[in-house]
């Protein structure tokens, strides 16, 4: 049986029950997290709860626990739940309300949800093939900075991307790649490696950036400008870096074979850099 957590409580995940009244259900205005679990410790959590403290306070949310408490609430989750491998979903919501409003109520308690997924990817067949995206516009809204829980422009992204037979979509703004549905999006060229730089136009990916700290500690020239996407498919290599896949190669883009078609060995060496971080540093 999974067990969740729901503002102070653990209790079975079929009993977690929400309003229907909670403004994320209604609004989208609230904030979520992901963070992976390798051995059953949680990875990169500090950045992880960083980017939490940021976001909330972005829309005016008041964290309902410390993050001290907040990481404690998730290791004694992956503990009751047995969790090795997979990763925590975390949900801060501004709360239930009275009446359905756009503005909230004075004094409206924000919700706290956590729920585990037990998730196999240290060593499962996408890293040994890589994946394929498929290229489609942003449409998301401008601050995307912001890890908000309204999504339907990446769902829709993911939908059509996986109409294509591509397990990502890299979206994509005045010619340019932001960055992957779900993930962030880097091309490897003579330069180094090409991400786009950090702004209002992209999350900040927590992956990514401890990623990109390993490869400048190892000499690898980091380069963060925007990229087209007629520069990735000429690429050397493609990759994704994200809580639930790590480091991933890219092979495909739109149907078109990157470098020699398989995962680059950049790539694979940056993947084995990270999950060996991950695992000294896992909490």
């Amino acid at each position: 049986m999974s067990i969740a957590y729901l503002n102070g409580r653990f209790l079975p995940l079929e009993q977690a029950q929400l309003s229907v009244l909670d403004r994320g259900f209604l609004f989208a205005d609230g904030i979520y997290e992901v963070a992976a679990v390798i051995d059953g410790k949680l990875v990169d959590s500090a950045s992880h709860l960083a980017r939490l403290e940021r976001s909330t306070q972005a829309i005016g949310i008041a964290l309902p626990l410390s993050l001290t408490e907040i990481e404690a609430a998730q290791k004694e989750l992956v503990a009751r739940n047995a969790l090795a491998e997979g990763l925590v979903y975390l949900q801060i919501t501004r709360g239930a309300d009275a009446t359905r409003d756009f503005l909230p109520s004075p004094g409206i308690q924000p919700t706290l949800v956590m729920f585990v997924q037990a998730k196999p990817f240290l060593d499962v067949p996408a890293v040994r093939n890589g994946i394929a995206v498929a290229t489609m516009p942003d449409l998301r809204w401008a601050r995307r900075d912001i890890k908000s829980v309204g999504l339907l422009a990446q769902a829709m992204a993911k939908r059509a991307a996986a109409e294509a037979g591509a397990q990502e979509a890299w979206m994509v703004e005045d010619g340019f790649v932001t960055e992957g549905a779900s993930s962030t999006a880097f091309i490897v060229t003579e330069e180094g490696i090409v991400t786009r730089p950090y702004s209002q136009a992209v999350l900040a990916g927590c992956t990514g950036a401890a990623l990109t700290a390993l490869a400048e500690e190892s000499g690898i020239a980091i380069v963060r400008r925007p990229f087209t996407v007629a520069e990735a498919l000429a690429a050397k290599e493609a990759f994704i870096t994200s809580a639930s896949t790590l480091c991933q190669s890219v092979v495909r883009i739109d149907g078109r074979a990157i470098g020699d078609g398989k995962p680059g060995p950049l790539a694979m060496r940056l993947r084995a850099l990270y999950i060996d971080f991950a695992r000294r540093t896992a909490v």
